[in-house]
Order: structure tokens, then sequence, then C-alpha cells
């Protein structure tokens, strides 16, 4: 019942995720291949952690 007021503690996480993405991306297009490939680990580290919490939850 109280459950319907709780927030999605991954909903920061996954606005975060975007970011990086659309970061990584637009690093890769202007040819910082080495940054983009650091920024993209970091985004996968992180989708680690949101499928470990979602996986947890249920």
């Amino acid at each position: 019942m109280f459950g319907l007021f709780k927030s999605d503690p991954t909903k920061k996480m996954r606005k975060e995720l975007k970011q990086l993405q659309q970061k990584a991306l637009e690093m890769e297009r202007n040819g910082n291949l080495r940054d983009s490939s650091h920024i993209s680990q970091q985004a996968d580290e992180l989708w680690k952690k949101i499928q470990a919490l979602e996986n947890n939850s249920q």
C-alpha cells in the first residue's frame, strides 16, 4: 500500500546513464576516441549497478 509513494531508486541513475552515453557519442563523433571509451566504460559500470538494484528489488 505504501509502495505507491516510494520513489524509484534507479531513476536518477538512469538519467545519469543517458547523459554519459550522449557525452560518449559526442566525443566519438568529434574524434576523441580515448575519452569516449573511458566514458562508455563508466556508463557500462553504471548500467551494471542499475541491473543489480533492479534484480534485488524483484
